[in-house]
């Protein structure tokens, strides 16, 4: 079993930053794809940030110049750091990674739990 953790969300000021981290724990032989959606309420979750194992990334033209994906693959740890957030930046952020068990064949998509972004006006 595998889960991921999320932190870091909170209510911060329109031009504030953020960090948020995930955390893969458990039976993991490795983690290829470690990525960052968000779902505002009444809309689609869509994808923020993406990162591979060798570290090419892929930021969504919404947030791009304004939030930075990282990971620690010695944690199994993915970053978003975000600045410059606006009100519209507001969801809840939620990480995924494409994980290859040490007890399952093959590799699975996990979730996190989410965590709250709120940017005030």
């Amino acid at each position: 079993q595998v889960q991921l953790v999320e932190s870091g969300g909170g209510l911060v000021q329109a031009g504030g930053s953020l960090r948020l981290s995930c955390a893969a724990s458990g039976s993991i032989f490795s983690i290829n794809f470690m990525g960052w959606y968000r779902q505002a309420p009444g809309r689609q979750r869509e994808s923020v940030a993406s990162i591979t194992g060798g570290g090419s990334t892929n930021i969504a033209d919404s947030v791009k110049g304004r939030f930075t994906i990282s990971r620690d693959n010695a944690k199994n740890t993915v970053y978003l750091q975000m600045i410059s957030l606006k009100p519209e930046d507001t969801a809840a952020y939620y990480c995924a990674a494409e994980v290859s068990s040490t007890i399952l064949p093959g590799s699975k998509l996990y979730w996190g739990q989410g965590t709250q972004v709120t940017v005030s006006s």
